[in-house]
């Protein structure tokens, strides 16, 4: 502490593991510097529980370890540390470990800081229109149920939830007019909205946390007959992450209010839903097991969708 507090930083300090948990969730750090041996929390399950964190799980986490200590190492690595010192340790050691975690942690901050750029875009374009309010919420709602029935891993569960907000941020570049027209589009104004989802797949760039996305903003209008946009796409082509957002965002069409039409119950939507696999258009496997999770758990969770948009809509 006297050292790196030398350096500029500020830092924190506890007296075991237990304290020193509840100090990193009540504030995440941008550092963490630990003993392995510790009261009542010993360093390499207190790492454990920041890693398995997911508000805590980036921040860059240091044990100190005896250098002949292979077997807290490996505890360690599996345990999800960083970095080791190694004691007795050397004061220019510490300060050159801490500087490179800290300078990757101001990236890893830099990323998270574009990709909440991207996705407060995203539901800005949703509150332009009353009529989609809580469209996004749904649509990760329903996507995450459809993924976790056919066991798709934690990445791709994650690409689904981050889908569902971000699907359609591409509409940022496509005018008012058009969006909220409320008459039949012509022509160059569909083919002009039709350009979302390649604008959407720009704003999503390079960022690697974003690499799942990417496809489901790009092809979640795309069908299994290659009659969708933009790339025209067919059967296992179309990515299967875009295929499930292709289906749950045409149920949330169909069972919300439109300025042109009412809601319609859950059956027409399956209904049409079932039609468009007849036609060739959706994945039939997946539309089953959309429906079969009844319209007890599909109400449910659009409520607890809709509770969650009011409430990000009053934050």
């Amino acid at each position: 502490e006297r050292m790196l507090s030398a350096e500029g930083y500020t830092v924190a300090s506890a007296p075991d593991g237990e304290i020193a948990l509840r100090m990193v969730e009540a504030e995440a750090p941008d550092l963490i510097v630990s003993d392995i041996d510790m009261p009542k929390l010993n360093g390499i399950e207190f790492c454990r529980r920041v890693k398995e964190n997911p508000a805590t799980r980036l921040v860059p986490f240091i044990l100190i370890t005896g250098l002949a200590d292979r077997a807290n190492r490996i505890a360690g690595i599996e345990a999800g540390a960083d970095d080791f010192l190694g004691k007795p340790f050397d004061s220019q050691e510490l300060k050159a470990r801490v500087r490179s975690l800290l300078r990757l942690k101001r990236y890893t901050d830099e990323l998270d800081s574009a990709e909440s750029v991207i996705l407060s875009l995203a539901l800005t374009i949703e509150a332009r229109d009353p009529y989609t309010r809580g469209h996004c919420q749904r649509l990760a709602a329903y996507s995450l149920l459809i993924g976790e029935r056919i066991g798709a891993s934690d990445e791709q569960l994650s690409a689904l939830h981050r889908g569902g907000y971000l699907h359609d941020v591409g509409k940022i570049g496509v005018p008012d007019a058009i969006l909220f027209k409320p008459s039949a589009l012509t022509h160059d104004e569909y083919e002009l909205l039709k350009r979302h989802t390649v604008i959407g797949d720009r704003l999503c760039g390079d960022l690697r946390a974003l690499s799942l996305v990417r496809p489901i903003v790009r092809s979640h209008h795309e069908r299994l007959d290659g009659s969708g946009y933009p790339d025209g796409l067919k059967a296992d082509a179309v990515p299967l992450l875009a295929q499930i957002i292709a289906i749950v965002d045409e149920y949330d069409a169909i069972t919300t209010s439109r300025p042109y039409r009412q809601a319609l119950p859950p059956e027409r939507a399956f209904d049409e839903l079932a039609k468009d696999v007849r036609n060739g258009l959706l994945n039939p496997d997946l539309v089953d097991i959309f429906a079969s999770l009844g319209p007890e758990t599909l109400f449910q969770t659009a409520a607890e969708a809709d509770r969650l948009a009011a409430s990000m809509a009053s934050a």
